[in-house]
């Protein structure tokens, strides 16, 4: 069966006056209509190699993969007029803080509607019963309230949903969520975190999930691939992440506070450079 994306030896290099930064090297991995976990720590090229997957990486950085394909399509090869027909409506991405994407002189409710217009050929009522939908969708209990409301006007936990219901609008193939519950308390990130997977599974996407929480990520995604240094070091099914093998995972592992653990001071990550060179 053909994978919804399939990626091999990505690599993304950011030219500057001193030196040439190899932020993401040799990501090889392949997905379905499933849910991916991408974890480690930040600089790790979790996000370079999201941006890549949707060709947003913008000179003077350079991306080059000896395969990149969705859904069959090579997207190597893609131009601006294909990436602009992939972006959105095929694949969508929420980014770090996406609260802060909002635009903040337009109502909620007209920025979700416009990102439906944009890919689909629908009247002006139209495209606001579906915006109207997709906060319902999202749980948010007064839709119409929270349309006509301006982004100041929301909470981080309600700007978060509300970018969810904006990506989610043009019904994607693929949805990369980038640290999406980052700087919410746990309750909120539970919540988000259910109206993401409910979202996925009833619409049968696949997701890629950046996060720095190995916790987090293997209680929610399938499948984990462990980044360091730009580099894949290890991958895994979340539900055997507790028999990792490699030492940076086993490193991050130990690393993480325990209620129950009667330690006095946490383990440091001792870091070996070989794992730089795989």
């Amino acid at each position: 069966m053909q994978p919804l994306l399939d990626v091999q030896a990505l690599d993304v290099k950011f030219a500057t006056r001193k030196a040439q930064i190899h932020a993401v090297r040799g990501v090889t991995f392949a997905m379905g209509r499933e849910k991916i976990g991408i974890v480690g720590e930040s600089g790790s090229g979790k996000t370079v190699t999201g941006r890549a997957l949707l060709g947003l990486v913008r000179p003077p950085g350079r991306v080059h993969a000896d395969k990149l394909m969705f859904d069959g399509a090579d997207l190597r090869q893609a131009g601006e007029n294909q990436w602009r027909r992939i972006r959105g409506r095929r694949i969508s991405m929420v980014m770090q803080d996406p609260k802060f994407s909002l635009n903040p002189v337009m109502t909620v409710g007209k920025q979700i509607a416009e990102a439906y217009r944009i890919h689909q050929r629908v009247s002006t009522t139209d495209a606001r019963q579906r915006a109207l939908d997709m906060l319902a969708a999202v749980r948010i209990r007064d839709p119409l309230r929270v349309y006509n409301a301006y982004p100041h006007a929301v909470s981080g936990g309600m700007g978060q949903r509300i970018m969810i219901a904006m990506m989610l609008i043009p019904d994607p193939d693929l949805l990369i969520a980038d640290e999406p519950t980052s700087a919410l308390d746990v309750t909120v990130q539970l919540q988000l975190l259910a109206i993401i997977d409910d979202l996925v599974t009833q619409r049968g996407m696949g997701l890629i999930f950046i996060s720095h929480d190995l916790n987090l990520v293997a209680s929610f995604c399938d499948r984990i691939l462990i980044m360091y240094a730009g580099r894949v070091v290890e991958s895994c099914q979340a539900k055997e992440l507790h028999r990792a093998s490699h030492p940076y995972t086993r490193g991050l592992l130990d690393c993480l506070p325990k209620i129950d653990g009667n330690r006095s001071r946490l383990p440091t990550l001792q870091r070996d450079p070989a794992w730089i060179e795989g």
